[in-house]
């Protein structure tokens, strides 16, 4: 097949064949790289016979399942103008019907625009699809405080220490955090995802490399709220884990397996408990709840089970094929024979894994809860990571809606020449839209179910991923543009039926005009310390964006105290990571000097700049810096009201460095009462009302 069908089929199926690095340099996609992605998008290219298939795959006029538009605006549909249907009339959610005017349109058809938010039924002729009708903007800080500027920390859940969470911070912990942060004035939570990892394999343990974003790490999970502490305590003491979760509880780095492993053995003895007692009697409170949220879950709620506990028999099995992908066929898919008689030989272990999501569900939805009746107007602002594991549970449950022969990440940048490969894939944005976007609003929905916000991580992926063919080079790969109308109209949809807010990450290779889109639809980008400048300047605090969240900085980021100090340029050093770090060095000295006379400009600090080896003065002034800002929302780092240096993760690096082990230095319900502390927070406080 000649190289320009195959380059006019990858232009056409949204492959963009040309890219501009981070210098403006412009760069050509191989005509193999074009050819392995349009293969991962279900569109062969080998043969005149395969381009013509995908083509015609392409021109398809069939309805879409689902339609978007914004609220009162005109519908254009896929029809033909030249044959209306004989009736088109909409049912709404609440069962009303109204009739609808059809005329031509630019797509085929136009109807005129519904004026009532949600998700309703179009009925066109013989077609009948989902309407959603969006707002124009996603929920604001303006909507939940008009006229107010906001503060919240952003922390990292695994970090924090509680009593009997054996060496990973769970909700308890949470929750204490958020009592004492709502004291001094904070309205809101940021944590690290919670999306689920493998139960069955806590070496995985990175929270933005999930086996599905439809569900929890029950590690966070805090059952006492459920069951009470003394019955949770009896579970503990059962299997002799009081003495070892405490010494795990005071260890500075977490010990992933040992702690995983203690943790969901506690839980297991919990399990027994209710098994015997309450689902056995079948009439207590607990039972009913238990059995509620399963059939609510459904079929995507038992799947994720069944994976779970099959892998949990794989790996004990001394197999090594961690991954579903290399086991043999009959197991590789949930509607396999073999697999539906594992799940009815194994009920008891799938309906523990489905008490795992039980209780990991009610346990953020205790400290959401708790954060409001703090006083917090946001509460807890949830993490939606960026993909998902291609040898996870959602790929396994439902590997016709994903990316299974792609990765993602980044091009090559200015820190990364041979650009990023993030380890995990995210949807097909063909069957996205082949399938009404059930999957992408089913993962809105379970980030936002237990949460007044969400963060969206590379953001950008709205409009466009890097996907690198499973096996290339990072720097192999090429841009694939997604739906960016319809997700964003989407996402608006559920910020106003969860009342969250949105936050956009924004940081990176970001596309013209991708962040004055990102405004329109009302979801804050991210404003960070290190990167407002301008002609080589820290610009001062006036000059932020309003509408954007304002950060010292992020968890792959350097601290302030590590940045100041140069920890984070010594700690590359040391695991080898860049030859020489001389004119680094020699470049931190200068941004010392030009941040600490923005810092004076701004009047954030007086005096001369502290030396690198005590950067107390300059953490303070930092914050107070980004106190001063126009955003509606600052949200800084418990890192950088704790003073610490070093950042939860550093990218490029997976074992040679303890990335996601950090815990914070005391328990979680005392790391807001240090003074030194309390007085980086004090100009926080008073951004309301300014």
């Amino acid at each position: 097949m000649t190289d320009e069908a195959v380059q006019a089929l990858a232009r056409r199926a949204g492959i963009a064949l040309r890219w501009r690095d981070y210098a403006d340099k412009p760069h050509r996609v191989s005509i193999e790289t074009a050819r392995r992605i349009l293969g991962a998008l279900g569109l062969p290219c080998s043969t005149a016979a395969d381009i013509a298939h995908s083509e015609r795959q392409l021109e398809s006029s069939a309805m879409p399942p689902l339609i978007t538009a914004p609220v009162g605006a005109p519908i254009d549909v896929p029809i033909r103008a030249d044959q209306p249907p004989a009736s088109a009339r909409i049912v709404t959610e609440d069962g009303a019907t109204m009739k609808i005017t059809v005329r031509p349109g630019p797509k085929g058809a136009q109807l005129s625009g519904v004026g009532r938010l949600g998700y309703h039924i179009l009925e066109l002729g013989k077609n009948c699809v989902t309407l959603a009708v969006a707002p124009p903007r996603c929920l604001t800080i303006a909507d939940v405080a008009p006229n107010e500027r906001l503060w919240g920390l952003a922390v990292q859940a695994y970090g924090l220490r509680s009593p009997g969470d054996c060496g990973i911070g769970d909700m308890a912990g949470v929750i204490a955090l958020a009592r004492q942060a709502a004291e001094l004035k904070a309205d809101a939570l940021a944590l690290s995802p919670m999306h689920a990892l493998f139960t069955a394999d806590p070496h995985v343990f990175s929270p933005y490399s999930p086996s599905s974003r439809l569900f929890y790490n029950s590690l966070h999970a805090d059952p006492r709220p459920l069951f009470g502490g003394d019955r949770v305590q009896k579970a503990a003491a059962a299997i002799g884990a009081l003495a070892a979760g405490t010494e795990w509880t005071d260890r500075p780095l977490i010990n992933w397996p040992q702690s995983a492993n203690l943790k969901v053995s506690i839980f297991r003895r919990l399990f027994e408990d209710f098994a015997s007692t309450d689902l056995a009697s079948g009439a207590t409170p607990l039972a009913t709840d238990f059995r509620k949220f399963c059939d609510r879950g459904g079929a995507l709620l038992h799947d994720h089970a069944v994976f779970e506990a099959l892998h949990a028999k794989r790996l004990a099995g001394g197999t090594s094929a961690s991954s579903w992908r290399e086991w043999p066929a009959r197991w590789r898919t949930p509607n396999n024979a073999t697999v539906k008689q594992f799940a009815r030989d194994n009920g008891k272990e799938v309906l523990f894994h489905c008490f795992l999501q039980w209780i990991a569900d009610r346990s953020l939805a205790t400290a959401q809860q708790a954060a409001l009746q703090a006083g917090m107007r946001i509460g807890l602002i949830a993490d939606l990571a960026v993909g998902m594991r291609c040898d996870g549970s959602h790929a396994w449950t439902s590997p016709q809606e994903i990316l299974t022969e792609l990765e993602i990440g980044a091009p090559p940048d200015l820190y990364n020449r041979r650009g990023q490969n993030w380890g995990v894939t995210t949807y097909s944005p063909r069957a996205l839209v082949g399938g009404g976007f059930a999957s992408f609003i089913a993962t809105l929905r379970a980030a936002m179910r237990h949460a007044g916000g969400v963060r969206v991580d590379h953001a950008m992926g709205l409009l466009r991923l890097w996907v690198i063919p499973r096996g290339a080079d990072p720097h192999e790969g090429a841009y694939l543009t997604y739906p960016i109308d319809d997700l964003l109209r989407l996402t608006a949809l559920e910020s106003h039926r969860h009342a969250a807010i949105v936050i956009g990450e924004d940081l990176g290779t970001v596309p013209a005009g991708f962040r004055e889109r990102l405004s329109q639809a009302g979801a804050g980008g991210m404003r960070v310390l290190w990167f407002e400048r301008r002609r080589g300047r820290f610009l001062p605090p006036q000059d932020w964006t309003a509408d954007a969240v304002a950060m010292t900085s992020t968890h792959d980021l350097p601290t302030i105290a590590g940045w100041w100090r140069g920890h984070d340029i010594d700690t590359r050093q040391q695991l080898d990571l860049a030859p020489s770090l001389v004119e680094e060095k020699v470049s931190r000295q200068h941004d010392r000097q030009s941040l600490w006379r923005s810092f004076r400009e701004a009047k954030a600090a007086d005096g001369d700049m502290p030396p690198a080896g005590e950067p107390g003065r300059a953490v303070a002034a930092a914050l107070k810096f980004v106190a001063q800002t126009r955003s509606d929302l600052a949200l800084v780092p418990l890192e950088d009201v704790l003073g610490l240096e070093d950042q939860p993760n550093l990218p490029g690096t997976i074992d040679e460095h303890p990335n996601w082990r950090h815990r914070y230095p005391a328990a979680a319900a005392d790391l807001l009462s240090h003074p030194e502390s309390r007085r980086r927070i004090e100009p926080l406080t008073r951004r309301g009302g300014q």
